[in-house]
């Protein structure tokens, strides 16, 4: 784990190399190229609950991290926390934002982040926020930010099909050095909600079961480490 600022921790596994693109890949050069330093200013990254928002941020400040000064900063973790917990942010050359709706409408909020978008831009350094809605639907209190943010870079990122997630899930086991079935792969996306963020939780579980018990991931092995006969989750 990747210890930053304020507690805030970033799992070794989120980075740009455990990210399957599929339909994302636009997005992800951008993010890849600001994070290397070749871009600056501000990018909106927007998406269901799932989509992979967080895993890119956090790839972004990883990334970033090795050639400049950077931060995550999970605004629904730290926002109740209020703004004094911005102090100091201005100061990073790369500064990554994550569930920015969480306080998107406070005026208090709003005239702070515009404050360090601000100070951030002069100084030509980068800022990566992200948020279920594109900015142009967000309700902001402060007019002057929301028209800024909504003349960012923009990028909509599209969940994965039943496909892709099978590739994804097979890359993340891939990298933690074990081989997925794709039977097994079949069998998690029936049983089990299909949102990323789920059946990667479900696979680091059944991973270090595996790598206890020193069995292969096949689906009896799945049944009895996980005791379930839930019916199958509906698409």
């Amino acid at each position: 784990m990747r210890q930053l600022p304020l507690g805030v921790r970033i799992p070794d596994r989120a980075v740009f190399d455990t990210f399957l693109p599929a339909r994302n890949s636009q997005a992800v050069d951008h993010l890849s190229l600001v994070a290397q330093g070749h871009l600056s200013g501000a990018s909106w990254i927007c998406g269901p609950h799932g989509s992979g928002k967080t895993h890119l941020l956090q790839a972004v400040c990883v990334r970033a991290s090795e050639v400049m000064r950077a931060g995550y900063f999970p605004l629904a973790e730290l926002g109740p926390l209020g703004v004094g917990v911005l102090e100091g942010l201005p100061e990073l050359d790369c500064l990554c934002l994550d569930d920015f709706d969480t306080v998107s409408g406070n005026l208090e909020w709003e005239r702070a982040l515009f404050a360090i978008l601000r100070e951030l831009e002069e100084r030509g350094a980068r800022l990566v926020l992200a948020a279920e809605p594109p900015p142009a639907l967000v309700k902001w209190a402060l007019p002057d930010l929301g028209s800024r943010l909504t003349a960012s870079a923009v990028f909509q990122l599209r969940t994965l099909d039943e496909e892709e997630q099978r590739e994804a899930l097979k890359l993340r086991a891939h990298t933690r050095g074990f081989e997925l079935p794709d039977e097994t792969a079949r069998w998690l996306q029936r049983r089990f909600p299909r949102d990323m963020r789920t059946l990667y939780d479900l696979l680091d579980t059944l991973d270090e079961a595996a790598l206890v018990a020193q069995r292969r991931l096949t689906v009896p092995f799945i049944r009895t480490v996980l005791k379930t006969e839930e019916p199958a989750a509906g698409v």
